[in-house]
């Protein structure tokens, strides 16, 4: 949708249409959408507003090849997605993903360098080639322009806390050893093998007998035979499970929101993230397999004193919670303030409330 004036930015959330990448975006869009941060920059008249987020799939043999080297950049897209490389631009292109990297930059040079481009993870090229590089500190990569942040940014909007907490408003009488259960599943560098999924399931097994409540969920990862072992504990032992829709409104930010602490699998740094954001205790939980990048974010979040590792205890400890999209956010706005000065303010300013599209 296009527009301007009262709207204020316009901010295009683009991803290359996976959960992760896609959470890491909306994160930062809801962060920058606050009212005190929106007031800051609602002056700004952006153009090209769009309502919903961006989804680019770009194919071979476009995706083997380093993102700065992708000729004939439109044809790397479906017919329907090309009219995005087309102006009026945005104010603001946060990007997340490592496809979506050749669009960020792009778009800086076809919108004149107006457009402020915002590249989150590791795009495996130079970091000027955006305005803005928002990478986890256990990448590695750093420059004037990186912004390095401990696991992923997460962000949860008080109106979502306090939707999610009227929805199970019967789980603030159910707080007292509570804990959250996030389970992953294979990835490129972790295996949710039988042995790890046995070894898991006795530990909380034993935490159940000692008067723990678990709440157990499950992600897009998680194996098939893994969702039908813990289902089946989680009758057994009277703990809480969800796995999608099948098991009615998805619980996760009420569980986040309502527990004393967290058990999460090591093979998600959104997933932790999410945890150390609501400033839980957080337990990891090892799988098969390992990754020197995976080691140095399991280390930065111990190092932050968000988190331990899981031997089949429980503690609880206090420690600031991670509050990177927070952080993020606000490095945008002051970018977009060097880029369009506030105006004079008048006598009796007016409160400007961020629109409906920034979620």
């Amino acid at each position: 949708m296009s527009g301007g004036g009262p709207l204020g930015p316009s901010v295009w959330a683009v991803s290359d249409g996976r959960a992760g990448n896609a959470s890491q975006v909306r994160a930062i869009l809801q962060a920058l959408g606050e009212t005190r941060r929106w007031m800051k920059i609602a002056h700004i008249d952006g153009a090209a507003h769009r309502n919903e987020p961006v989804t680019l799939s770009p194919r071979a043999p476009w995706t083997w090849l380093p993102a700065d080297k992708w000729p004939l950049l439109k044809h790397s897209l479906p017919a329907g997605q090309r009219s995005v490389l087309e102006g009026p631009w945005p104010t603001v292109w946060i990007a997340a993903g490592r496809r979506s990297a050749p669009f960020t930059r792009a778009v800086r040079a076809l919108s004149g360098g107006k457009t402020m481009t915002v590249q989150i993870l590791d795009p495996n090229i130079a970091p000027d080639n955006f305005d803005m590089l928002v990478v986890p500190s256990h990448d590695g990569v750093s420059g004037p322009n990186v912004i390095e942040t401990i696991g992923s940014p997460s962000y949860f909007a008080p109106d979502q806390i306090e939707d999610a907490g009227q929805a199970f408003a019967d789980l603030a009488d159910e707080r007292a050893k509570s804990a959250i259960v996030i389970i992953g599943g294979d990835s490129k560098t972790h295996t949710f093998s039988d042995a790890a999924a046995e070894r898991i399931e006795g530990q909380l097994r034993d935490l159940a007998s000692l008067g723990w409540r678990l709440r157990i969920t499950t992600s897009r990862r998680t194996p098939l035979a893994g969702i039908a072992r813990f289902r089946s504990f989680a009758d057994q032992v009277g703990a809480r499970f969800w796995s999608g829709p099948e098991d009615g409104q998805n619980p996760y930010l009420a569980w986040l929101a309502f527990s004393d602490v967290a058990i999460v699998t090591e093979d998600s740094a959104n997933m932790l993230s999410d945890a150390a954001w609501h400033g839980l205790p957080v337990h990891i939980a090892r799988l098969e397999g390992r990754h020197d990048k995976f080691d140095r974010l399991h280390d930065s979040l111990i190092d932050h004193g968000a988190a331990r590792w899981f031997g089949g205890t429980l503690e609880t400890w206090t420690y600031p919670p991670l509050r990177e999209a927070d952080r993020v956010a606000d490095a945008i706005v002051a970018g977009l303030l060097e880029r369009h000065p506030q105006p004079a303010m008048p006598a009796s300013p007016t409160t400007v409330a961020p629109p409906d599209w920034m979620g």
